[in-house]
C-alpha cells in the first residue's frame, strides 16, 4: 500500500470547467441588473468612470476570452456591491477600493480593451453628461 498513488484515483477538478461558468453567470445577472443604475448615480464625481465603461463592454464583447470575461466581471459585481472593504459613502475615499480592483484587474487585461470598448465609454459618458450638466 505505501507506493500507491492515490492522486490517480482523485477526480481531475478544473475550476475553469466547473466554477466558472457559474460565478460568471452571477456576476453578469448581477451587473445587468445594477450596473446602470449605480453607474448614472456616481459617474459624475469618479474619476475612473471611463474605464469602468471601458471595461463593462469589454465584458459584453462576445470576442472577449472567457477568463478576460470573468476577471472584468468579478471587477464591475465589486463595483456594484453595496457592501466592500471602504463603503462607497465615505467622502473622498469611498471608491478608492474599487478603483484599486479594477485598475488591478485592467492591469491584468489590457490588452483585451480595445479602441471600440474605450470609443463606446467615452460617447456613453458625453451623453450622460449632456443630460446632467
Amino acid at each position: 500500500m505505501g507506493e500507491d498513488n492515490l492522486d490517480s484515483f482523485a477526480p481531475v477538478f478544473n475550476v475553469e470547467t466547473h466554477m466558472l461558468p457559474s460565478v460568471i453567470e452571477k456576476n453578469e445577472k448581477t451587473i445587468k441588473q445594477k450596473f446602470w443604475k449605480k453607474l448614472s448615480r456616481v459617474a459624475s464625481f469618479i474619476p475612473f468612470a471611463h474605464e469602468l465603461l471601458s471595461a463593462y463592454y469589454c465584458s459584453i464583447d462576445p470576442a472577449t476570452p472567457v477568463r478576460v470575461r470573468a476577471i472584468l466581471l468579478a471587477a464591475l459585481a465589486y463595483f456594484i456591491l453595496p457592501t466592500d472593504i471602504v463603503p462607497d459613502f465615505i467622502v473622498g475615499l469611498g471608491f478608492t477600493d474599487d478603483a484599486t480592483v479594477l485598475t488591478a484587474a485592467i492591469g491584468i487585461i489590457s490588452g483585451h480593451i480595445t479602441d471600440v470598448h474605450n470609443a463606446k465609454a467615452k460617447s456613453i459618458l458625453k451623453e450622460m453628461t449632456n443630460k446632467n450638466p
